[in-house]
């Protein structure tokens, strides 16, 4: 993904084009000579990279200490690697899941062309109130692991303070609902905002640089479940969708891209999403971002069925809801989102894994009592 596409960079290897500095191609995975890493550089700051995956305990808010092998299932010994199959265990970063109650669950992983894992997600959960946020990290920007995981954690917890155990809950009527999520979905993407802001100025500190020089940066989506209301907010090309059991499944979000302006002006959507530009996008979280204020859409489902929340690693192999919504039912079988999510990762990264992947999943059952 691109913040800025007025001069692109051509692919070697498959002809895409990337924007100045970038590091990977977006297509492809292949690195960029633009892109490569000063040796003489400060060291990024990054994540904890011991080898387990993060798995938290919804009422401890801690990780597993040990993992199964991404490879095998077996178990991955205190040196790093599988005892079954010496194959390395992930890090947290590179694979994680999180599983805040039974009806809630993600995955998100580095996928299969790049080096590190730029996507990231926050879930929280509690009775029939549920909070999904992704946010994808611009590859073109250095840092830009750091930047989505701030931001992801950063709006998570304002929809929580919003929520039916928070400081400032949002209550009322559904039509009072819908304006008080949307108002809270704004706070939200600002916190988020600030979040890249700051990860961008402690970054900046650390290694002696200027913050506007090639900020990190990373686009937001998110969704909120209130008993029978969605409420959806994004900036960037991540996306939301509704997929009910029955009945024609539904794209909340409109992609802030390159590819969605030529979609709206009449060029068909297979054409546009895989054309060289589609992955630009106009609108983004970060220090250079023009603004921060989410885009924001709300439904109340008559029926039961899956909220999906997912960057493009996924969508860019299934974009279409309808065929979407047929994708997570074929995988959501047994009702279990973090079996549905995980699976859903798999098969992009059958696919192909070209960009990082992120599915969060919440089976929303609730139908509609109130509607004023």
């Amino acid at each position: 993904m691109s913040a800025d596409d007025s001069v692109l960079v051509r692919c070697p290897s498959c002809g895409e084009n990337a924007p100045p500095r970038a590091r990977f191609c977006e297509n492809c995975g292949t690195p960029l000579g633009a892109g490569e890493a000063d040796p003489t550089a400060p060291s990024e700051v990054t994540l904890d990279a011991a080898p387990t995956v993060l798995d938290l305990d919804p009422s401890t808010g801690e990780a597993s200490a040990r993992r199964p092998c991404a490879a095998c299932g077996g178990t991955i010994a205190d040196d790093g690697y599988c005892a079954e199959c010496g194959a390395p265990g992930q890090s947290e970063r590179d694979h994680f899941e999180e599983r805040p109650a039974g009806w809630v669950a993600g995955v998100c992983d580095r996928g299969v062309r790049h080096a590190r894992n730029e996507d990231a997600m926050a879930l929280a959960a509690s009775g029939t109130f549920a909070a999904l946020v992704v946010c994808d990290g611009v590859s073109s920007a250095p840092d830009s692991d750091v930047a989505s995981l701030a931001a992801s954690r950063a709006a998570r917890d304002v929809l929580l303070a919003y929520g039916p155990e928070g400081s400032s809950p949002v209550e009322g009527a559904t039509s009072r609902r819908i304006a008080g999520w949307t108002d809270a979905m704004v706070a939200a993407s600002r916190a988020a905002g600030q979040a890249v802001r700051g990860a961008a100025e402690q970054l900046a500190a650390t290694k002696g640089t200027n913050v506007a020089e090639d900020p990190p940066s990373c686009t937001f989506v998110a969704a909120v479940v209130d008993h029978d209301l969605v409420v959806a907010g994004w900036l960037g090309d991540s996306r939301v969708y509704w997929l009910p059991d029955a009945g024609p499944a539904e794209q909340l979000s409109v992609d802030d891209s390159w590819a969605q302006e030529m979609i709206a002006a009449g060029v068909p959507r297979a054409q546009a999403e895989t054309s060289p530009q589609a992955h630009a996008i106009t609108r983004w979280l970060g220090p250079d971002a023009p603004d921060t204020d989410a885009r924001c859409a709300a439904t109340v489902p008559s029926e039961p069925g899956w909220l999906l929340v997912c960057s493009d690693g996924l969508w860019n192999y299934c974009s279409d809801a309808h065929e979407m919504g047929d994708l997570v039912r074929r995988f959501a079988a047994s009702g279990d989102p973090h079996t549905a999510s995980a699976a859903l990762v798999r098969w992009a990264n059958a696919q192909g894994g070209r960009d990082n992947i992120t599915a969060a999943l919440a089976r929303v059952a609730t139908t509609v009592t109130e509607q004023r």
